[in-house]
């Protein structure tokens, strides 16, 4: 329908969709600057409505308002006034301080009384920060304050209804933490592990009952970062599932459900982008410029600036916990290995990727070019140009073929969750729709040649997923493929 709008003198403002309701052609005057104006105004607006902008950030912010527990799940969750945190650093403490904000009172436990001291100024960091940000009164936080309680003793955890543990990523280490929540706490309290790469299921195992454990992965700062992974376990009950999401709701978090696999959903996807790039920094590019060419494709930051804030060590481990399972035909790339040997850890450290002369801004390390090239020879790498496209075409394909194998295996229900995932998660671009939106508007047939085309360099990493294959056979998009955890 063609539509303009005469209107004789001034020109007020108008309800557009009341006005166009009213009248099959309706002419406008442009006699004055405001009624100009109006035309300008609607003439962008419709265009930008019907942009592939529009379309993602529509997808998203109705994704967002549709997380939630899934309908199969009626059971009761657990009331929850009182909580157990395990583990005062940087998680433990952002964890402790939503849980407070929400109105439940917390037993943050720490090893010794240095922890205990540690921990407790970490949460008061935070509160602080809050006050001087004018986000709590001076009365709020004193109230939260009241609420905390930082000690070694577990039993000041006997009356809670939940337990967040937050301790080192090590499987020896929580293991020992759950057996003794299991002995302090009531016997239905749930307990929650806040792993974000171990087997929930081993975890699980050493408890008599296995069916209290469930995973709640927040992500850093646990206070401010929206997105909670809510990891299913093979033996975790319908209840503590409730209670993961009634939590989630309560700290006003997105959830997305999990299955068991390394990294869950949002960390797996990020050890095959960190692989991609890594291998791409191998053969032939550095970090500044991988970071550069994702940054323009919307992301805060790159890859290796994100990994300098996070910390080298916590990726490092994890890829040492899978040295023996590892497939001895999947390429292995040193190079963030030697980062971490080298003392290399990133921001906290001053130095990683990047330098951080003072702590503060940071800059380009020359000696990095040379430890990469360096690594490439002792590999009988033979280094190419790649340009800012190709970089991006290989990361993001990286990506998607991962992310469409959790949605073949069931890790996520939906290729929502994982865009749930990537973008309040990963930094993906909300105006990109989150990775698989994105992936669905390249098409699936289109993903499969590209990814066909560069397993011809690799097959083992390159190959295309089930649910790439099957999407592009159906001329389906991945929104729309059903894997075995789609409800």
């Amino acid at each position: 329908m063609e539509i303009t709008w005469h209107r004789e003198g001034p020109v007020a403002a108008v309800n557009w969709a009341e006005a166009e309701a009213g009248f099959d052609r309706v002419e406008m005057s442009a006699s004055t600057p405001f009624a100009e104006a109006m035309i300008r105004e609607r003439s962008a607006f419709l265009e930008l409505h019907d942009s592939d902008q529009d379309r993602a950030l529509s997808h998203i912010f109705f994704a967002e308002r549709a997380a939630r527990a899934p309908d199969w799940l009626t059971a009761a969750p657990v009331d929850v006034t009182q909580a157990v945190v395990v583990g005062g650093g940087t998680m433990g403490a952002g964890i402790a301080y939503a849980l407070l904000s929400a109105g439940i009172s917390v037993a943050l436990l720490e090893t010794d009384d240095d922890g205990v001291v540690r921990a407790r100024g970490n949460v008061e960091k935070i509160i602080e920060a809050s006050l001087e940000r004018g986000l709590i009164a001076t009365a709020k936080a004193d109230k939260l304050r009241a609420a905390l309680t930082v000690t070694t003793d577990y039993a000041a955890g006997a009356g809670a209804q939940i337990a967040i543990e937050a301790a080192f990523e090590s499987m020896e280490v929580k293991q020992t933490v759950f057996r003794a929540l299991q002995a302090a706490l009531p016997k239905d309290a749930v307990l929650a592990t806040n792993t974000s790469y171990l087997d929930v299921n081993e975890l699980a195992a050493i408890l008599d009952d296995p069916a209290r454990l469930v995973g709640l992965h927040f992500f850093a700062p646990a206070h401010i970062m929206k997105l909670l992974e809510i990891v299913r376990g093979d033996a975790t009950s319908d209840v503590a599932l409730a209670t993961g999401f009634a939590l989630a709701r309560r700290l006003r978090k997105i959830p997305v459900l999990a299955g068991v696999c390394d990294g869950f959903i949002g960390n797996r996807i990020l050890a095959r982008y960190r692989e991609a790039a890594d291998t791409l920094l191998m053969d032939g590019t550095n970090p500044w410029e991988l970071d550069e060419a994702m940054v323009d494709f919307g992301y805060a930051m790159g890859p290796y600036e994100a990994q300098d804030l996070s910390g080298l060590d916590i990726a490092y481990a994890a890829r040492k916990r899978q040295a023996a399972t590892r497939d001895p035909a999947r390429r292995y790339i040193p190079i963030s290995d030697r980062m971490v040997e080298e003392g290399r850890l990133g921001k906290k450290v001053g130095v990683g990727w990047y330098r951080y002369p003072g702590g503060g801004g940071m800059v380009v390390d020359p000696l990095i070019e040379d430890l990469v090239r360096e690594e490439s020879w002792f590999a009988k790498v033979t280094r190419r140009e790649f340009s800012a496209d190709e970089m991006r075409r290989r990361l993001l394909l990286a990506m998607i073929n991962e992310a469409a194998d959790i949605l073949a295996e069931g890790i996520a229900a939906s290729a929502r969750d994982i865009d749930l995932v990537t973008v309040f998660g990963y930094g993906f671009p909300r105006w990109r729709g989150g990775l698989m939106h994105y992936a669905d508007t390249i098409g699936a047939a289109r993903i499969v040649e590209q990814l066909e085309e560069l397993a011809g360099e690799d097959p083992v990493v390159w190959a295309p997923g089930p649910a790439l294959r099957a999407c592009a056979k159906a001329g389906i998009r991945l929104a729309d493929y059903k894997g075995p955890g789609a409800g």
